[in-house]
């Protein structure tokens, strides 16, 4: 018993002392010891032992990082490598370590880092929000649900997204509109990637009961920084429409797709992005579509936040009878991992 404990304890003061410490100073000389969980949208996020909450620093206020952990690393260039981090020859300059030798990048060419870990749940980032707003004349309900959920790996990505709509008011029909979509990228070099997503649509104002849209194409960030992501792309696209009316019956096109995505995240507590879709269809005479979003997001303590959000949709040959646009502006408050 004697020996059986010893070793327990062996063991125990092993992994304390194996427990890993990385070391980030900051251009204050300010220093934060523990484990680097990730770097996205210029926040590093550091959890160390002496704070419940973790750490979050802006990238660029890093003066150097000293890790043993893997990381997936992003340039600012594309490269995707798989490396350690050390301490470079200069400050603001750090050495990777990958699996082809060294290479020594600045701190501010590095725009993503994330450890390279093997479970699963560790390569998840998650949000979910809500909405609800409630008048008594008429008694009007309306409720709003957002969610995301996206798994990165070292040269793909796959992110679904949900958003929901309801709303009930005395003596009229429910109004719904419902989006959903499945996005599969493959990073390339030079900041190229090849995109495969389908999309679904419902929504009571352009009596769409479903519009399924299949798109593949290929794109490129021409802005890559802790600051600024700016990407655009092109493709193909096969959209099926079926409708709430069933004397239109359904409608099938074969179109092409143009868009381009802007995504801000320097500006302290606060996240844009904004995407625009063009679809100019080739089956259907002079038929065009136009998908539009833009997110604003704040983010609150303990990984909550606010957000505004604004969608439209429009369509210059919509069915009889419907309207050629919708959009829908919500305001939810939500969690994200």
């Amino acid at each position: 018993m004697k020996y059986i404990f010893t070793l327990i304890s062996c063991l125990i003061f092993s992994s304390i002392l194996h427990a890993q410490t990385d070391t980030i100073v900051l251009k204050n000389k300010d220093r934060l010891i523990g484990e680097i969980k990730k770097m996205e949208n210029g926040v590093l996020t550091v959890e160390t032992d002496y704070s419940d909450d973790d750490f979050k620093v802006t990238w660029l206020e890093i003066e150097s990082v000293n890790s043993t952990q893997v990381y997936l690393i992003t340039l600012e260039n594309g490269d995707r490598l798989t490396a350690t981090l050390t301490l470079g020859s200069q400050s603001n300059m750090l050495v990777l370590n990958t699996i082809d030798g060294f290479k020594e990048v600045s701190i501010d060419e590095i725009v993503y880092l994330k450890p390279v870990k093997s479970s699963f749940i560790s390569r998840l980032d998650a949000s979910i929000s809500f909405g609800f707003n409630f008048t008594k004349s008429q008694n009007l309900k309306q409720f709003t649900a957002r969610s995301s959920i996206g798994y990165t790996a070292n040269y793909w990505s796959l992110l679904g997204s949900y958003n929901s709509v309801r709303s009930k008011q005395e003596n009229i029909d429910e109004i719904q509109r419902t989006e959903a979509k499945l996005q599969f990228k493959y990073f390339l070099k030079r900041d190229y990637f090849i995109l495969l997503i389908s999309e679904f649509l419902s929504n009571d104002e352009q009596k769409l009961d479903s519009r399924l849209t299949n798109r593949t194409g290929v794109g490129k960030y021409f802005i890559h920084t802790n600051q600024v992501y700016f990407g655009a792309g092109g493709g193909v696209a096969w959209n099926n429409e079926e409708f709430s009316d069933e004397e239109i019956g359904s409608r099938n096109s074969f179109e092409g797709f143009l868009m381009a995505e802007l995504n801000i995240f320097d500006m302290k507590n606060i996240d844009l992005l904004s995407n625009i879709t063009f679809y100019p269809s080739f089956t259907e005479s002079k038929r065009y579509r136009v998908d539009y979003k833009i997110d604003l997001k704040y983010d609150l303590p303990l990984d909550f936040f606010i957000k505004l959000g604004f969608t439209y949709n429009f369509d210059n040959q919509p069915v009889e009878g419907a309207s050629k646009d919708d959009y829908v502006l919500q305001t939810t408050l939500g969690w994200e991992l």
